[in-house]
């Protein structure tokens, strides 16, 4: 699974790891997160998130 990187701050999503402390599990694949998770540290949408 690939990564992904928040275009605005940097934050990196990793698969592997999720983003359990924002109600997305580990092994989540970035496609099937909800459309209105938002990047934990600067808040935008999932759209500006580019593949690592």
């Amino acid at each position: 699974m690939n990564k992904y990187v928040c275009g605005v701050c940097g934050y990196e999503y990793d698969p592997v790891v999720g983003d359990p402390d924002n109600g997305v599990p580990a092994g989540t694949a970035f496609e099937s997160i909800p459309d209105d998770w938002v990047c934990p540290i600067c808040g935008v949408s999932k759209d500006q998130f580019k593949t690592e």
